[in-house]
Protein backbone atom coordinates (compact mmCIF):
# COMPACT_ATOMS: atom_id res chain seq x y z
CA UNK A 1 0.00 0.00 0.00
CA UNK A 2 1.32 3.43 -0.91
CA UNK A 3 2.06 5.78 1.95
CA UNK A 4 -0.31 8.66 2.60
CA UNK A 5 -2.98 7.08 0.41
CA UNK A 6 -5.57 8.53 2.81
CA UNK A 7 -3.68 11.73 3.64
CA UNK A 8 -6.30 14.27 2.52
CA UNK A 9 -9.00 12.44 4.48
CA UNK A 10 -6.71 12.45 7.51
CA UNK A 11 -6.22 16.22 7.22
CA UNK A 12 -9.96 16.79 6.88
CA UNK A 13 -10.61 14.55 9.87
CA UNK A 14 -8.26 16.66 12.00
CA UNK A 15 -10.20 19.73 10.89
CA UNK A 16 -13.56 18.03 11.52
CA UNK A 17 -12.65 17.08 15.09
CA UNK A 18 -12.55 20.79 15.91
CA UNK A 19 -16.24 21.21 15.07
CA UNK A 20 -17.87 17.74 15.01
CA UNK A 21 -17.81 15.53 18.10
CA UNK A 22 -15.39 12.76 17.18
CA UNK A 23 -15.14 14.25 13.71
CA UNK A 24 -18.31 12.52 12.48
CA UNK A 25 -22.09 12.91 12.38
CA UNK A 26 -22.96 9.27 13.12
CA UNK A 27 -21.25 6.87 15.50
CA UNK A 28 -20.84 4.11 12.93
CA UNK A 29 -18.64 6.34 10.77
CA UNK A 30 -15.96 6.34 13.46
CA UNK A 31 -15.07 2.76 12.68
CA UNK A 32 -14.05 3.07 9.05
CA UNK A 33 -10.58 1.91 8.04
CA UNK A 34 -7.98 3.26 8.72
CA UNK A 35 -10.00 6.15 10.15
CA UNK A 36 -13.18 8.00 9.13
CA UNK A 37 -12.79 8.87 5.46
CA UNK A 38 -14.19 11.77 3.48
CA UNK A 39 -15.87 10.85 0.21
CA UNK A 40 -16.13 12.94 -2.91
CA UNK A 41 -18.78 11.24 -5.06
CA UNK A 42 -20.48 7.95 -5.85
CA UNK A 43 -21.59 6.50 -9.16
CA UNK A 44 -23.22 3.14 -9.78
CA UNK A 45 -21.43 0.48 -7.75
CA UNK A 46 -18.43 2.69 -6.98
CA UNK A 47 -17.59 5.37 -4.44
CA UNK A 48 -14.58 7.72 -4.56
CA UNK A 49 -12.83 9.32 -1.61
CA UNK A 50 -11.19 12.76 -1.54
CA UNK A 51 -7.77 11.16 -2.10
CA UNK A 52 -8.97 9.80 -5.43
CA UNK A 53 -9.30 6.18 -4.31
CA UNK A 54 -12.09 4.24 -6.03
CA UNK A 55 -13.88 1.48 -4.12
CA UNK A 56 -16.20 -1.24 -5.30
CA UNK A 57 -18.93 -0.51 -2.78
CA UNK A 58 -20.83 -3.22 -0.93
CA UNK A 59 -21.86 -0.92 1.94
CA UNK A 60 -24.31 1.10 -0.19
CA UNK A 61 -24.41 3.74 2.57
CA UNK A 62 -25.54 1.11 5.14
CA UNK A 63 -28.08 -0.28 2.69
CA UNK A 64 -30.38 2.34 1.15
CA UNK A 65 -28.71 2.57 -2.26
CA UNK A 66 -30.44 -0.43 -3.79
CA UNK A 67 -30.11 1.12 -7.28
CA UNK A 68 -26.49 2.11 -6.64
CA UNK A 69 -25.03 5.58 -6.23
CA UNK A 70 -26.49 8.59 -8.05
CA UNK A 71 -29.08 6.76 -10.11
CA UNK A 72 -30.06 9.21 -12.89
CA UNK A 73 -33.82 8.59 -12.63
CA UNK A 74 -33.76 9.36 -8.92
CA UNK A 75 -31.67 12.50 -9.29
CA UNK A 76 -33.85 13.76 -12.13
CA UNK A 77 -37.08 13.21 -10.17
CA UNK A 78 -35.69 15.00 -7.12
CA UNK A 79 -34.48 17.97 -9.17
CA UNK A 80 -37.75 18.38 -11.06
CA UNK A 81 -40.09 18.06 -8.09
CA UNK A 82 -37.95 20.23 -5.82
CA UNK A 83 -38.54 23.14 -8.20
CA UNK A 84 -42.19 23.10 -7.08
CA UNK A 85 -41.18 23.53 -3.45
CA UNK A 86 -39.56 21.73 -0.54
CA UNK A 87 -42.30 21.35 2.09
CA UNK A 88 -45.74 22.94 2.31
CA UNK A 89 -47.02 22.11 5.81
CA UNK A 90 -49.80 20.56 3.79
CA UNK A 91 -50.52 17.68 1.46
CA UNK A 92 -49.21 17.33 -2.08
CA UNK A 93 -50.17 15.07 -4.95
CA UNK A 94 -47.06 12.90 -5.11
CA UNK A 95 -47.29 12.07 -1.42
CA UNK A 96 -50.70 10.59 -2.22
CA UNK A 97 -49.31 8.78 -5.26
CA UNK A 98 -46.50 7.29 -3.17
CA UNK A 99 -48.95 6.07 -0.52
CA UNK A 100 -51.13 4.48 -3.21
CA UNK A 101 -48.10 2.78 -4.74
CA UNK A 102 -46.98 1.40 -1.36
CA UNK A 103 -50.50 0.18 -0.63
CA UNK A 104 -50.44 -1.74 -3.92
CA UNK A 105 -47.07 -3.34 -3.14
CA UNK A 106 -46.97 -4.11 0.59
CA UNK A 107 -49.38 -6.74 1.97
CA UNK A 108 -49.86 -5.03 5.37
CA UNK A 109 -50.15 -1.47 4.00
CA UNK A 110 -53.84 -0.72 4.27
CA UNK A 111 -53.13 2.68 5.84
CA UNK A 112 -49.85 4.47 6.51
CA UNK A 113 -48.06 7.54 7.80
CA UNK A 114 -44.75 8.93 6.55
CA UNK A 115 -41.84 9.73 8.88
CA UNK A 116 -38.20 10.70 8.41
CA UNK A 117 -36.26 7.62 9.50
CA UNK A 118 -36.61 4.12 10.86
CA UNK A 119 -35.98 5.04 14.50
CA UNK A 120 -38.90 7.48 14.50
CA UNK A 121 -41.21 5.08 12.67
CA UNK A 122 -40.51 2.29 15.17
CA UNK A 123 -41.55 4.53 18.07
CA UNK A 124 -44.72 5.47 16.19
CA UNK A 125 -45.58 1.78 15.79
CA UNK A 126 -45.12 1.23 19.53
CA UNK A 127 -47.45 4.12 20.29
CA UNK A 128 -50.09 2.64 17.97
CA UNK A 129 -49.81 -0.81 19.56
CA UNK A 130 -50.06 0.57 23.09
CA UNK A 131 -53.09 2.70 22.24
CA UNK A 132 -55.00 -0.15 20.64
CA UNK A 133 -54.21 -2.85 23.20
CA UNK A 134 -54.05 -0.80 26.38
CA UNK A 135 -50.87 -2.68 27.28
CA UNK A 136 -47.51 -1.05 27.88
CA UNK A 137 -44.61 -3.38 27.05
CA UNK A 138 -43.24 -4.68 23.80
CA UNK A 139 -41.19 -7.82 23.24
CA UNK A 140 -38.05 -7.76 21.13
CA UNK A 141 -35.26 -10.19 20.36
CA UNK A 142 -31.59 -10.26 21.32
CA UNK A 143 -29.39 -8.53 18.75
CA UNK A 144 -32.21 -7.06 16.66
CA UNK A 145 -31.69 -3.38 15.85
CA UNK A 146 -34.68 -1.04 15.87
CA UNK A 147 -32.99 2.34 15.97
CA UNK A 148 -31.08 4.31 18.54
CA UNK A 149 -33.85 5.55 20.88
CA UNK A 150 -33.53 4.61 24.55
CA UNK A 151 -36.13 1.86 24.79
CA UNK A 152 -34.60 -0.17 21.94
CA UNK A 153 -30.95 0.41 22.91
CA UNK A 154 -30.73 -2.62 25.18
CA UNK A 155 -29.76 -6.14 24.17
CA UNK A 156 -27.67 -5.00 21.20
CA UNK A 157 -24.28 -5.73 22.75
CA UNK A 158 -22.86 -8.05 25.38
CA UNK A 159 -19.37 -8.95 26.61
CA UNK A 160 -19.98 -12.64 25.87
CA UNK A 161 -22.73 -15.19 25.29
CA UNK A 162 -22.35 -16.41 28.89
CA UNK A 163 -23.03 -12.89 30.19
CA UNK A 164 -26.53 -13.05 28.70
CA UNK A 165 -27.56 -15.68 31.22
CA UNK A 166 -30.63 -17.85 30.84
CA UNK A 167 -32.65 -17.93 27.64
CA UNK A 168 -35.87 -17.57 29.62
CA UNK A 169 -34.80 -14.35 31.37
CA UNK A 170 -31.82 -12.89 29.49
CA UNK A 171 -29.59 -10.18 30.89
CA UNK A 172 -29.57 -7.02 28.80
CA UNK A 173 -26.88 -4.38 28.61
CA UNK A 174 -27.34 -0.73 27.61
CA UNK A 175 -25.82 0.10 24.25
CA UNK A 176 -24.80 3.61 25.26
CA UNK A 177 -24.25 5.89 28.19
CA UNK A 178 -27.06 8.28 29.02
CA UNK A 179 -29.91 5.83 28.39
CA UNK A 180 -32.85 6.36 30.74
CA UNK A 181 -32.97 3.56 33.28
CA UNK A 182 -36.77 3.77 33.18
CA UNK A 183 -36.70 2.70 29.52
CA UNK A 184 -35.75 -0.80 30.73
CA UNK A 185 -39.36 -1.12 31.90
CA UNK A 186 -40.71 -0.68 28.35
CA UNK A 187 -39.81 -4.12 27.05
CA UNK A 188 -38.86 -7.71 27.57
CA UNK A 189 -36.34 -9.58 25.45
CA UNK A 190 -35.90 -13.18 24.30
CA UNK A 191 -33.49 -15.06 22.02
CA UNK A 192 -34.35 -15.10 18.31
CA UNK A 193 -35.67 -18.14 16.43
CA UNK A 194 -37.02 -20.03 19.46
CA UNK A 195 -40.78 -20.27 18.93
CA UNK A 196 -41.32 -22.82 21.72
CA UNK A 197 -39.73 -20.52 24.29
CA UNK A 198 -41.69 -17.53 22.98
CA UNK A 199 -44.94 -19.48 23.20
CA UNK A 200 -44.24 -20.56 26.77
CA UNK A 201 -43.33 -17.04 27.92
CA UNK A 202 -46.32 -15.44 26.20
CA UNK A 203 -48.72 -17.87 27.85
CA UNK A 204 -47.71 -16.26 31.17
CA UNK A 205 -46.86 -12.69 30.18
CA UNK A 206 -49.24 -11.79 27.34
CA UNK A 207 -51.38 -9.39 29.44
CA UNK A 208 -48.35 -7.07 29.58
CA UNK A 209 -47.41 -7.18 25.90
CA UNK A 210 -48.73 -4.73 23.30
CA UNK A 211 -46.42 -5.79 20.46
CA UNK A 212 -43.75 -8.20 19.30
CA UNK A 213 -41.20 -6.51 17.04
CA UNK A 214 -38.52 -8.15 14.95
CA UNK A 215 -36.34 -7.86 11.92
CA UNK A 216 -37.90 -10.63 9.79
CA UNK A 217 -34.31 -11.42 8.81
CA UNK A 218 -31.89 -10.53 11.60
CA UNK A 219 -29.72 -8.40 9.34
CA UNK A 220 -27.85 -6.30 11.88
CA UNK A 221 -26.15 -9.19 13.69
CA UNK A 222 -25.13 -12.10 11.49
CA UNK A 223 -27.79 -11.76 8.75
CA UNK A 224 -29.72 -14.69 10.23
CA UNK A 225 -32.88 -15.87 8.42
CA UNK A 226 -35.86 -17.12 10.42
CA UNK A 227 -35.85 -20.88 10.90
CA UNK A 228 -38.62 -22.78 9.15
CA UNK A 229 -41.99 -22.03 10.70
CA UNK A 230 -40.78 -19.35 13.13
CA UNK A 231 -42.53 -16.39 11.54
CA UNK A 232 -45.74 -18.38 11.19
CA UNK A 233 -45.62 -19.38 14.87
CA UNK A 234 -45.09 -15.77 15.97
CA UNK A 235 -48.00 -14.67 13.78
CA UNK A 236 -50.21 -17.30 15.43
CA UNK A 237 -49.13 -16.28 18.95
CA UNK A 238 -49.93 -12.63 18.22
CA UNK A 239 -53.35 -13.58 16.88
CA UNK A 240 -54.04 -15.74 19.92
CA UNK A 241 -53.33 -12.98 22.44
CA UNK A 242 -54.31 -9.83 20.52
CA UNK A 243 -50.71 -8.63 20.24
CA UNK A 244 -49.44 -6.47 17.37
CA UNK A 245 -46.87 -8.17 15.19
CA UNK A 246 -44.43 -5.52 13.94
CA UNK A 247 -41.94 -6.22 11.15
CA UNK A 248 -39.02 -3.81 11.09
CA UNK A 249 -38.35 -3.91 7.35
CA UNK A 250 -35.90 -1.03 7.29
CA UNK A 251 -33.36 -3.38 5.67
CA UNK A 252 -35.49 -6.16 4.18
CA UNK A 253 -38.02 -3.76 2.66
CA UNK A 254 -37.69 -3.53 -1.16
CA UNK A 255 -34.51 -5.62 -0.93
CA UNK A 256 -36.01 -9.12 -0.75
CA UNK A 257 -38.98 -8.17 -2.92
CA UNK A 258 -41.13 -5.16 -3.78
CA UNK A 259 -43.45 -6.22 -0.96
CA UNK A 260 -40.64 -6.79 1.52
CA UNK A 261 -39.92 -9.82 3.67
CA UNK A 262 -43.63 -10.18 4.42
CA UNK A 263 -44.27 -10.86 0.75
CA UNK A 264 -41.16 -13.02 0.41
CA UNK A 265 -42.03 -15.22 3.41
CA UNK A 266 -45.83 -14.92 2.99
CA UNK A 267 -46.36 -13.84 6.61
CA UNK A 268 -48.25 -10.56 7.03
CA UNK A 269 -47.63 -8.44 10.15
CA UNK A 270 -50.05 -5.95 11.68
CA UNK A 271 -47.62 -3.03 11.40
CA UNK A 272 -44.49 -2.59 9.29
CA UNK A 273 -41.60 -0.15 9.14
CA UNK A 274 -40.05 0.67 5.76
CA UNK A 275 -37.24 3.14 5.10
CA UNK A 276 -33.69 3.08 3.63
CA UNK A 277 -34.10 1.51 0.16
CA UNK A 278 -37.45 3.22 -0.50
CA UNK A 279 -35.90 6.65 -1.03
CA UNK A 280 -32.46 5.72 -2.38
CA UNK A 281 -30.81 7.53 0.51
CA UNK A 282 -33.23 10.44 0.95
CA UNK A 283 -34.69 10.77 4.48
CA UNK A 284 -38.04 9.00 4.48
CA UNK A 285 -39.73 6.15 6.30
CA UNK A 286 -43.25 4.83 6.62
CA UNK A 287 -45.38 3.09 9.24
CA UNK A 288 -47.74 0.87 7.28
CA UNK A 289 -50.42 -1.23 8.86
CA UNK A 290 -53.77 -2.91 8.79
CA UNK A 291 -56.78 -0.61 9.20
CA UNK A 292 -57.79 -2.15 12.52
CA UNK A 293 -54.42 -1.06 13.98
CA UNK A 294 -54.00 2.24 12.14
CA UNK A 295 -57.49 3.40 13.15
CA UNK A 296 -56.08 4.93 16.33
CA UNK A 297 -54.02 7.28 14.14
CA UNK A 298 -56.92 7.91 11.79
CA UNK A 299 -59.21 9.02 14.64
CA UNK A 300 -56.44 11.01 16.40
CA UNK A 301 -56.31 8.79 19.47
CA UNK A 302 -52.60 8.54 18.61
CA UNK A 303 -50.88 11.78 17.69
CA UNK A 304 -48.28 11.45 14.97
CA UNK A 305 -46.68 14.62 13.67
CA UNK A 306 -43.60 15.96 11.91
CA UNK A 307 -42.93 19.16 10.01
CA UNK A 308 -40.52 17.45 7.62
CA UNK A 309 -42.65 14.36 6.90
CA UNK A 310 -43.16 13.54 3.20
CA UNK A 311 -41.12 16.43 1.84
CA UNK A 312 -40.90 16.85 -1.92
CA UNK A 313 -37.37 15.51 -2.46
CA UNK A 314 -37.76 12.25 -0.47
CA UNK A 315 -41.16 11.52 -1.99
CA UNK A 316 -39.89 12.12 -5.53
CA UNK A 317 -36.86 9.90 -4.83
CA UNK A 318 -39.11 7.14 -3.50
CA UNK A 319 -41.46 7.22 -6.48
CA UNK A 320 -38.52 7.08 -8.89
CA UNK A 321 -36.86 4.26 -6.95
CA UNK A 322 -40.00 2.12 -6.86
CA UNK A 323 -40.76 2.80 -10.52
CA UNK A 324 -37.24 1.68 -11.46
CA UNK A 325 -37.46 -1.44 -9.32
CA UNK A 326 -40.80 -2.30 -10.92
CA UNK A 327 -39.68 -1.71 -14.50
CA UNK A 328 -36.23 -3.28 -14.26
CA UNK A 329 -37.05 -6.09 -11.79
CA UNK A 330 -33.47 -6.53 -10.56
CA UNK A 331 -34.46 -9.11 -7.94
CA UNK A 332 -33.39 -12.27 -9.82
CA UNK A 333 -30.03 -10.58 -10.40
CA UNK A 334 -29.69 -9.39 -6.78
CA UNK A 335 -30.25 -12.93 -5.53
CA UNK A 336 -28.07 -14.57 -8.19
CA UNK A 337 -25.12 -12.22 -7.75
CA UNK A 338 -25.40 -12.27 -3.98
CA UNK A 339 -25.43 -16.05 -3.85
CA UNK A 340 -22.57 -16.26 -6.33
CA UNK A 341 -20.53 -13.95 -4.12
CA UNK A 342 -21.46 -15.95 -1.02
CA UNK A 343 -20.44 -19.21 -2.71
CA UNK A 344 -17.22 -17.60 -3.93
CA UNK A 345 -16.31 -16.44 -0.45
CA UNK A 346 -17.03 -19.89 0.97
CA UNK A 347 -14.85 -21.50 -1.68
CA UNK A 348 -12.07 -18.98 -1.05
CA UNK A 349 -12.22 -19.73 2.67
CA UNK A 350 -12.04 -23.47 2.02
CA UNK A 351 -9.07 -23.10 -0.32
CA UNK A 352 -7.20 -20.93 2.20
CA UNK A 353 -8.20 -22.98 5.28
CA UNK A 354 -9.96 -20.03 6.91
CA UNK A 355 -12.95 -20.44 9.22
CA UNK A 356 -14.97 -17.80 7.40
CA UNK A 357 -18.69 -18.32 7.88
CA UNK A 358 -20.94 -16.78 5.19
CA UNK A 359 -24.71 -16.67 5.49
CA UNK A 360 -27.69 -14.60 4.49
CA UNK A 361 -30.26 -14.18 1.78
CA UNK A 362 -28.17 -13.04 -1.20
CA UNK A 363 -29.20 -9.40 -1.66
CA UNK A 364 -27.65 -8.97 1.79
CA UNK A 365 -25.41 -11.38 3.69
CA UNK A 366 -22.84 -11.51 6.46
CA UNK A 367 -19.40 -12.98 6.93
CA UNK A 368 -17.61 -13.71 10.20
CA UNK A 369 -14.83 -15.94 11.48
CA UNK A 370 -16.14 -18.73 13.70
CA UNK A 371 -15.90 -22.50 14.05
CA UNK A 372 -19.67 -22.81 14.46
CA UNK A 373 -21.36 -24.58 11.57
CA UNK A 374 -24.77 -23.06 12.25
CA UNK A 375 -25.63 -19.55 13.47
CA UNK A 376 -29.28 -19.20 14.42
CA UNK A 377 -29.36 -16.41 17.03
CA UNK A 378 -27.45 -13.49 18.49
CA UNK A 379 -25.68 -15.64 21.07
CA UNK A 380 -24.03 -17.61 18.28
CA UNK A 381 -22.63 -14.43 16.74
CA UNK A 382 -20.77 -13.63 19.97
CA UNK A 383 -18.46 -16.60 19.34
CA UNK A 384 -17.00 -14.89 16.26
CA UNK A 385 -13.44 -13.59 16.15
CA UNK A 386 -13.94 -9.82 15.80
CA UNK A 387 -10.24 -9.07 15.62
CA UNK A 388 -9.81 -11.35 12.63
CA UNK A 389 -12.86 -9.85 10.93
CA UNK A 390 -11.43 -6.36 11.46
CA UNK A 391 -8.18 -7.41 9.77
CA UNK A 392 -10.12 -8.95 6.87
CA UNK A 393 -12.25 -5.82 6.40
CA UNK A 394 -9.15 -3.60 6.54
CA UNK A 395 -7.26 -5.71 4.02
CA UNK A 396 -10.26 -5.78 1.65
CA UNK A 397 -10.50 -2.00 2.01
CA UNK A 398 -6.85 -1.59 1.05
CA UNK A 399 -7.69 -3.64 -2.05
CA UNK A 400 -10.53 -1.17 -2.72
CA UNK A 401 -13.43 -3.42 -1.73
CA UNK A 402 -15.66 -1.57 0.75
CA UNK A 403 -17.64 -3.68 3.24
CA UNK A 404 -19.55 -2.70 6.38
CA UNK A 405 -17.30 -3.21 9.38
CA UNK A 406 -19.48 -5.82 11.07
CA UNK A 407 -19.17 -8.05 8.00
CA UNK A 408 -22.42 -7.13 6.26
CA UNK A 409 -22.49 -6.99 2.44
CA UNK A 410 -25.21 -5.45 0.25
CA UNK A 411 -25.76 -6.09 -3.46
CA UNK A 412 -27.21 -3.33 -5.63
CA UNK A 413 -28.83 -3.30 -9.04
CA UNK A 414 -25.71 -1.50 -10.28
CA UNK A 415 -23.28 -4.33 -9.49
CA UNK A 416 -22.13 -6.44 -12.44
CA UNK A 417 -21.16 -10.09 -12.62
CA UNK A 418 -17.60 -9.05 -13.45
CA UNK A 419 -17.46 -7.01 -10.23
CA UNK A 420 -18.72 -9.99 -8.26
CA UNK A 421 -15.96 -12.12 -9.79
CA UNK A 422 -13.41 -9.42 -8.94
CA UNK A 423 -14.55 -9.31 -5.29
CA UNK A 424 -14.18 -13.09 -5.07
CA UNK A 425 -10.64 -12.99 -6.47
CA UNK A 426 -9.63 -10.23 -4.07
CA UNK A 427 -11.11 -12.16 -1.14
CA UNK A 428 -8.94 -15.18 -2.06
CA UNK A 429 -5.87 -12.99 -2.04
CA UNK A 430 -6.76 -11.40 1.28
CA UNK A 431 -7.71 -14.65 2.99
CA UNK A 432 -4.49 -16.32 1.83
CA UNK A 433 -2.45 -13.53 3.43
CA UNK A 434 -4.57 -13.23 6.56
CA UNK A 435 -2.82 -15.88 8.61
Amino acid sequence: MKENVYSRSADLLDRARKVLAGGVSSEFRKYSYPHPLFYDYGEGSSIYDVDGNRYLDFTLSQGPLILGHSHPAVLKAVEEYSRKGQIFAGQHIRELELAEKLQSLIPSAELMRFCLDGSEAVQTAFRIARAKTGRQKFLRFEGHYHGWMDNVCWGLSAPSADALGSREDPAVFPWSGGISENSRDDFMVLPWNDADLLSAIMAKRYPEIAAIIMEPVMCNNGCIPPVDGFLERVRSICDQYGIALIFDEVITGFRLSLGGAQQYFQVVPDLSIFAKAMGSGYPISVVAGKKEWMKVVEDSTVIHAGTMNAGHAPVAASLATLATLESENPYPRLFAYGRKLMDGLKQAAQETSQNLRVQGMGPMFNCCFTDLQTITDYRDTLTADKSKLNRFIAAMHNERIRIIGRGLWYISAAHTEQEIDHAIEISKKVLAALG
